[in-house]
């Protein structure tokens, strides 16, 4: 043997030795990356929670509204799958619908405009019966309504998107049936539709928008029903 050789049983030592220290260093680093995922990693319902807004019902009429004694149920409005729920729609495009992230109406826009109606029929102080189909008021009229267009566009009248910062214009467009009953005739029919720039590009200001939009529809819609169903109400008695 000639210099310093180790015998094969120290050797094998050294070798496991290295081994596992070389293993311990392995696993060292695998926890570290597995800390430094974990801190980025997003688990569900960790993340912002949504905005929920409300919109608010119209309380000012003028007194020449006609005060009537017959009875109102106002059903929810019909809508497309797009625009019938809690989230709040927007158009870049003609052709599609998104959303806004994390903002949402306190309940579907159908369900939430049906509220609406009725607070608003309410606040004119010119009809005391009136309610939803699940009270079961029994009714002279019904209000049947397409809720038809219902979101912020990023878009101008002739599809061309408008320039960056700009605030989108709100559309709402609803068309209201009144129905006679019992004999279920469609006793008068109309459409209304407003489209108004939001008073800036924020949420919030978006909203507001909504709110003075969809204000004006609802204002406008009661007015309607309650002058053209006395004429109707009006019409039916003077005939009996």
């Amino acid at each position: 043997m000639t210099g310093f050789e180790m015998e094969p049983s120290q050797q094998n030592l050294a070798t496991r030795r290295k081994v596992m220290l070389d293993m311990g260093r392995l696993t060292v680093a695998l926890m570290a990356t597995t800390a430094l995922a974990g801190c980025s990693l997003k688990l569900p319902g960790s993340g912002d929670p949504p905005r929920i807004y409300v919109l608010t019902p119209k309380s000012t009429f003028n007194d020449d509204i006609p005060e009537v004694r017959w009875q109102l149920l106002v059903e929810a409005p019909q809508a497309a799958a797009g625009i019938a729920s809690a989230r709040i729609a927007l158009r870049r495009s003609p052709i599609e619908i998104e959303y806004f992230a994390r903002s949402a109406w306190t309940d579907s826009a159908p369900k939430m405009i049906q509220t609406l109606l009725i607070e608003s029929f309410e606040n004119s102080r010119k009809i005391v019966s009136v309610g939803r189909q699940s009270i079961g008021l029994r009714s002279d009229f019904v209000l049947k309504t397409d809720l038809r267009e219902f979101q912020a566009e990023y878009v101008d009248e002739h599809g061309v998107p408008l320039p960056d910062g700009s605030p989108p214009n709100i559309r709402i467009r609803m068309n209201a049936k009144l129905v006679m009953m019992p004999k279920r005739v469609i006793a008068g029919s109309k459409t209304f539709e407003y489209v108004i720039p939001a008073p800036g590009p924020t949420m919030n200001q978006i909203v507001e928008g909504f709110d003075e939009t969809l204000g004006k529809i609802l204002k406008r819609l009661v007015i309607w029903s309650l002058e053209e169903g006395q004429r109707l109400y009006e019409k039916d008695e003077t005939a009996s």
